[in-house]
Formats: structure tokens, C-alpha cells, sequence
């Protein structure tokens, strides 16, 4: 199975765009897999022909288990293909006529040789084998930061620039990625249909019939009573004066819209005091683990965001390092892939903490559950006009917004949960048309 994410441990193949016999060029998808949180398509790390199907549509395999062989066509003068190749495809010399699977752990590459465990573990996704190309960075000399060594992107970026790392992330935010090619449905297939801010897209299902769970919503389903099961939830919630932050917003709006063709919304604003909030309160951004609770040393926002027929948690990544104009762009961009289904498994993984825009659908208080492996989910809700004493026992209309956060009390208490509450209600109280983007 591919690598598709430093937290994805098993996949199921969706569909098989090749069959046996088939010719497949190097970077051309030719298999769907899916996982519990994207729908990716593999591309081949070779030049050659699918000999064999190994994992059947519909099964699921762990990560790194062989799914296919691949006879690799010799092409004079063609480089060695990196390391990096898929660790789930065998492919077998072209010219020797014979077929071979590998042991567990290891693959054949060109050359006939096989990979070691260490080597699979390094495969980097297709994400990131793009951008090495486009930096012209050999991926076999990149040091990996993530899980077991593997290469990620802002490894890449490392190798590939020479600034401080806030020119990094800069460069994360400027620099489109390539997507690949994508496999054309055939022409009954149906169109996927985009969903609309404050439309609804989802299917209205006919009374008194079945509707069958797509892979999508198992996998949810299950992971939804697992969290549940296993992490102890409690639930807390404030009232946020917003009038001030949304003057702020209602002053920029034009000028960022015109600037950067992208929507500005109270979202950037609210991920901006949450980061901080963290970082006053770093038990928030922790993970439970039977050795202890780990405090991670990044702070990397995931995003709800509620799809058709989905449920994803794309990862802004480092955000405290970003500006409200910088989280603003990397949400912006985030939400168009994950609407568009043009988001790849990196985008999911290595979520630290997760903010949910329940407000947006009309919400004003919600019990979200909490993701995985994170101490919390805090949410925003709608924006509401009502009457309030403010100074002096006058009433005056004001815009208000609740705040609610689910917490893992394996790993903080009311204390802490409040204080983190009562930290980001009073940075977004702060803010105003004084500040700056």
C-alpha cells in the first residue's frame, strides 16, 4: 500500500485503473485508493507494464503490503528512479522475462535490487516527490523529519532554500504544487457535484429505503465511536464580544478580496488567537500517549470542513508562525483543494489541535467530537446581534459569538480548559480595526 500520510496505516483499493496488460507511464495514476481520510490516486513510480494484481477492489491492506508487480520497460539513457518509489509496487526487470514477488519489506527497483524496510520507510508521497522535482532536489540526500525518517515537504523546502524559516513558509503559501494527472471517468459516470456556501448539496434519500455507506463513512463511523470510546470528553463553552474583530474584518474585506481573489472571512482571525492561545496554554496542544502526555512542539491547525460525502481535516501547517493574511491564504487555498477533491494525504496529517467554523451553517452551539490523537476541538459559531451591558450597566447591541471546546480530560482539567477559553476570548475581544493583517 502507498505511502499516503505519516498517520494512514492501511488503505482499501478502491478501483484498479489498469488491468493486467496494460502499459502505464512513469507518474500516470493507475489505482484509487482510499483511506480514512482521502480518496488518492497512485501513480506509478515506473515506465512499464501492470503484469499482476495482487490486492483485489474493496480489500484492504496495511501500508507498505505489495498491491501490484510492475515489468519495467528499460529506456536508454533514463535515469535511475529514486528511492523513493512507491513501496507497494514490485517492479521486475522488463528484459529478464520472469516475475518475482519480494519479501516483506522490501521492493525491486530498476535495477533488480531490492529496497530495505529502512528505504520503504523513506518513501515520500507523490506530493512531495513533485516538489523535489521542481526544486531539482535529490530526494535519496534528504534528511527526513517525519514519522520513521520519511521526507516531507517542508524538508524539501529546507533543502531548496536558503532563508530562515519564515521565508520557508512563505514559500509554502507562494508555490503552487503540480497535481497529477487524473484518471477521466467514462462518460456515464456521474459529475461530482461541488457543494455552495449555504446550499445544501447532499441527496435528499427516499423514505423507507437503505442508503449504502460509501468507504468514506465506515471509516468515519468507526473512527467517530473509537474517539468516543477511548478519549474521556468534556465539554466547555464562552460568549466572545466579535463587534470590534468584525469591523476589523468589514475594513480589510475589499482590499484583501481585490488583492489576492480570495474571500476574507472571521475564520483567519479567530485561527490566529486560537494559535496564540495555544501557545499560552501548550497542554491544549498535546497528545495523550501510555508513556505520558507528549506536548507537541508545532503548532498545526486542522480545519473541519464538511463535505457531500465527507468529512476532512486538511492541516495548516506551523500557523503560529503565520500572519492573519498568511492563514487567511493557506484556508482559503485548503478549502477550494478539499471542495474541488484535489487534496492529497499530506494536507491531512500532522494535525495538532482542530478548529471547526460550525457558525457558518447557522450553528450557535455545538459538542464536537474530538479528532484522533489531539486534546481538543474548539468551534465558532454564528455571529449574533443581541443586546448586552457593556460599561457603565448601559445596554447596547453587539455582535456575539459562543465558543465551544471539547477536551480530552486524560489530559487537562476544567482549569486549563477554561483559562485556554478565557485566554482566546480576551485576544479576540482585543482585536480591532487598529491592527494590522
Amino acid at each position: 500500500m502507498p505511502q499516503l500520510g505519516e498517520t494512514v496505516t492501511e488503505g482499501t483499493v478502491a478501483q484498479w485503473l489498469k488491468k493486467p496488460g496494460d502499459a502505464i507511464e512513469k507518474y500516470e495514476s493507475f489505482v484509487e485508493v482510499s483511506t480514512d481520510k482521502v480518496n488518492a490516486e497512485v501513480p506509478s513510480p515506473v515506465t512499464g507494464v501492470l503484469r499482476e494484481i495482487i490486492a483485489k477492489e474493496g480489500e484492504t491492506v496495511a501500508t507498505g503490503a505489495p498491491i501490484a508487480i510492475i515489468d519495467e520497460l528499460a529506456i536508454a539513457a533514463a535515469p535511475a528512479p529514486a528511492p523513493a518509489a512507491a513501496a507497494d509496487i514490485a517492479p521486475s526487470n522488463g528484459t529478464s522475462g520472469s516475475a518475482h514477488r519480494n519479501g516483506p519489506g522490501t521492493h525491486a527497483g530498476a535495477s533488480g535490487a531490492p529496497y530495505n524496510a529502512a528505504d520503504v520507510l523513506r518513501a515520500a508521497s507523490p506530493a512531495v516527490r513533485r516538489l523535489a522535482r521542481e526544486h531539482r532536489i535529490d530526494i535519496a540526500s534528504v534528511r527526513g523529519t517525519g514519522t520513521n525518517g520519511r521526507v516531507t515537504a517542508n524538508d524539501i523546502l529546507a533543502a531548496a532554500s536558503e532563508g530562515p524559516a519564515a521565508a520557508m513558509a512563505a514559500t509554502i503559501l507562494a508555490t503552487p504544487v503540480a497535481e497529477p494527472a487524473k484518471h477521466v471517468a467514462p462518460p456515464s459516470a456521474p459529475e461530482r457535484t461541488i457543494p455552495t456556501p449555504g446550499k445544501s448539496t447532499y441527496a435528499a434519500p427516499v423514505p423507507g429505503t437503505i442508503v449504502p455507506l460509501s468507504h468514506a463513512r465506515k471509516i468515519i463511523a468507526e473512527r467517530m465511536v473509537e474517539a468516543v470510546r477511548t478519549t474521556p470528553h468534556a465539554w466547555t463553552m464562552v460568549e466572545v464580544d466579535v463587534t470590534n474583530v468584525w469591523a476589523w474584518r468589514a475594513k480589510e474585506r475589499a482590499a484583501f478580496e481585490r488583492d489576492h481573489g480570495a474571500k476574507l472571512t472571521l475564520l483567519p482571525f479567530f485561527v490566529r488567537a486560537v494559535v496564540e492561545s495555544l501557545a499560552a496554554y501548550p497542554l491544549m496542544n498535546a497528545t495523550f500517549t501510555p508513556e505520558g502526555i507528549a506536548v507537541n512542539k508545532e503548532i498545526n491547525v486542522s480545519l473541519a470542513i464538511a463535505l457531500p460525502d465527507n468529512l476532512m481535516l486538511p492541516v495548516i501547517r506551523n500557523a503560529d508562525g503565520l500572519s492573519i493574511r498568511g492563514i487567511a491564504l493557506a484556508a482559503n487555498e485548503l478549502i477550494e483543494k478539499a471542495r474541488r477533491g484535489k487534496l492529497g494525504a499530506d494536507a491531512l496529517a500532522g494535525g495538532t489541535f482542530t478548529v471547526n467554523n460550525t457558525g457558518a451553517n447557522g450553528s450557535v452551539l455545538s459538542a464536537p467530537i474530538i479528532p484522533a490523537g489531539q486534546t481538543g476541538i474548539v468551534t465558532m459559531e454564528a455571529v449574533v446581534k443581541r443586546p448586552v451591558v457593556v460599561a457603565g450597566d448601559a445596554i447596547a447591541i453587539r455582535s456575539m459569538m459562543n465558543v465551544c471546546l471539547s477536551l480530552d480530560h486524560r489530559v487537562v482539567d476544567g482549569g486549563i480548559a477554561n483559562g485556554f477559553l478565557g485566554d482566546l476570548k480576551t485576544r479576540l475581544e482585543a482585536m480591532g480595526p487598529s491592527g494590522s493583517l
